[in-house]
């Protein structure tokens, strides 16, 4: 059985990723069936949660249990997901937006996980950033198609990483800065088991 912990989480966590893939959201978001109000609000959705993952991030940016996947310059979403949002309700933005009652959940999980067990902050940055990383890009075509978006790439910030040249190369590397923490088998497993909890509120989400 696979001890590396990259591997233990794509098999560990398989099933949600399908479940996930299938949801009514996606499924229709993927046929270019998305309503511009819908795209918004998961835009929304985004904001909030990536502003809390990499707020945790930070304050663990030195903590060896997550320090090797600590890569700002590269991942952090914050900043394109703020011009997003100003493509999409202009200026005053933060004045338009609130957070979901399943949004919420999802940020108060990641902040407590990030203040007491950061440990598990390894299953919340996996399954965000492999993902954006891995169907992000063809989401963003869709989502440009669909909603007749520029193609300068306004509204779509998100998807777009200027630093990082080969998102297959980059996906090995934080696999294996993964697979190079210095952790436990039953850590390992609850890393797993949070990163199920991390798809689920992902799903929860997208059904509001």
């Amino acid at each position: 059985s696979p001890t590396d912990l990259s591997e233990l989480l794509k098999e560990g966590t398989k099933e949600s990723h399908d479940r996930a893939e299938n949801t009514q959201f996606v499924k229709d978001f993927l046929k270019g069936r998305i309503k511009k109000e819908l795209f918004k609000l998961a835009t929304v959705a985004l904001h909030f949660t990536y502003c809390a993952l990499e707020e945790e991030m930070d304050r663990n940016k030195d903590n060896p249990v997550f320090a090797a996947l600590y890569f700002p310059v590269e991942l952090h979403r914050r900043e394109a997901l703020a011009k997003d949002l100003k493509y999409f309700y202009g200026e005053d933005w933060k004045e338009k937006i609130q957070c979901s009652e399943a949004t919420q959940q999802y940020v108060d999980r990641i902040h407590y996980v990030g203040q007491h067990e950061p440990e598990l902050l390894v299953a919340h940055a996996y399954t965000r950033y492999m993902g954006d990383l891995s169907g992000g890009q063809v989401l963003k075509k869709v989502a440009q198609r669909a909603l007749k978006l520029p193609i300068t790439e306004e509204g779509v910030q998100f998807y777009v990483f200027d630093n990082i040249s080969n998102a297959q190369q980059f996906k090995q590397l934080y696999r294996a800065r993964m697979n190079a923490l210095d952790l436990d088998k039953n850590t390992k497993e609850r890393i797993v088991e949070e990163a199920n909890r991390a798809f689920r509120f992902n799903m929860q989400v997208l059904n509001k």
